[in-house]
């Protein structure tokens, strides 16, 4: 644990599925896509990733080269993923709560975030809830990727003051614009294309595994977001 607060940095956002869970929609996706005949690209996982459900349900059927309403995309998608999970169930990463313990004992309010609603965060991350501040989890799927809404609504703090945990290379570059601190954890799937994206947008600091976020790397992002220097020019 770590030896005293940061002294700039006030909150952390830690991202659920890919941060704190095992990463179980690229596979899904991907499936969804290629065994319907489409090509899955990076272009079409950035224009996938981190949007509202129903959008991103319409950018799917095209890759899939289905004639399907985004209700009955989801529906689908949502059935292959309950078989999916059969066979790969939902698990919090190794290291995943010790970082949410570091993050609190470090001096952050720290609250969960994701495109589902709580249920989804009830059933996987419940028996961890008291890890994290009020209100908990925020859903952000009304208002993607919501790192705004959170830092501004959820915290009341400046960006520079939030640090930002995700998988996603869109997170990372909507935490860019705004000066926000940020550590991707992007996903191992073999098919995936977010660790290359992320580098893309300059982040600075990649993890294989929350394990890895460890005190040293706090103090540093705490430092850099004092300084304004969290991002590569």
């Amino acid at each position: 644990m770590t030896s005293g607060r940061l002294r700039h940095l006030r909150a952390a956002a830690v991202n659920i599925d890919g941060v704190m869970l095992n990463d179980t929609f690229s596979p899904v996706i991907h499936h969804f896509i290629v065994s319907r005949g489409g090509v899955y690209t990076a272009e079409l996982e950035r224009r996938i990733f981190s949007q509202r459900q129903a959008e991103a349900a319409q950018v799917i059927a095209e890759a899939a080269g289905v004639d399907w309403s985004p209700e009955k995309v989801l529906e689908v998608y949502f059935r292959e993923r309950a078989e999916y999970l059969e066979r790969h169930p939902v698990r919090i990463l190794d290291g995943a709560v010790a970082m949410v313990g570091l993050l609190r004992s470090s001096g952050l309010r720290t609250v969960c975030y994701g495109g589902l609603d709580r249920s989804h965060f009830d059933s996987a991350l419940g028996g961890h809830a008291g890890l994290f501040d009020d209100p908990g989890y925020v859903c952000t799927d009304a208002r993607r990727p919501g790192i705004h809404e959170i830092i501004t609504e959820t915290f009341g703090l400046r960006p520079d003051q939030v640090l930002v945990i995700d998988d996603v290379a869109r997170v990372a570059e909507t935490a860019r614009g705004l000066g926000a601190p940020f550590i991707g954890n992007p996903s191992d799937f073999e098919h995936g294309f977010q660790r290359e994206a992320m580098r893309e947008v300059g982040a600075r600091h990649l993890v294989r595994s929350p394990a890895e976020i460890g005190e040293d790397l706090l103090r540093t992002l705490d430092a850099e977001a004092a300084t304004g220097t969290c991002w590569r020019n």
